[in-house]
């Protein structure tokens, strides 16, 4: 059974900085993060392959970055700049296919397993 546990979500300021974690159990072939906003479908954030690549083109481009600890298979998003539409649920997920193997990297439907999610509140 695959785990993953995210961390690191809470309330702050436009303009604030959140690091986001995700321990899990294993790394598999594309590890990704994505959010939910209220009354919004599931959207991605940024995906990482296990050659490390990266896609980051999401809604927080340029302001996010995914990385990855391979040895403590631990998943990062650092959140700079945040807006108020960056409040979400944000969730990890994991892949057993290359990110994009479909040709798409951001569909929620590639990726086999998920976090619980931690809340992320961006509010003046």
């Amino acid at each position: 059974q695959v785990h993953l546990v995210e961390s690191g979500g809470g309330s702050v300021q436009p303009g604030g900085s959140l690091r986001l974690s995700c321990v899990t159990s294993e790394f598999s072939d594309c590890m990704g993060w994505f959010r939910q906003r209220p009354g919004k479908e599931r959207e991605g954030v940024a995906v990482i392959g296990s050659d490390g690549k990266i896609r980051d083109d999401g809604p927080g481009q340029g302001r996010f970055t995914i990385s990855k600890d391979d040895a403590k298979h631990i998943l990062y998003l650092q959140m700079d700049r945040l807006r108020l539409e960056d409040t979400a649920m944000y969730y990890c997920a994991l892949a057993y296919t290359a990110c994009g193997y479909y040709g798409t990297y951001f569909d929620p439907d590639s990726f086999a397993y998920w976090g619980q999610g931690t809340q992320v509140t961006v509010s003046s």
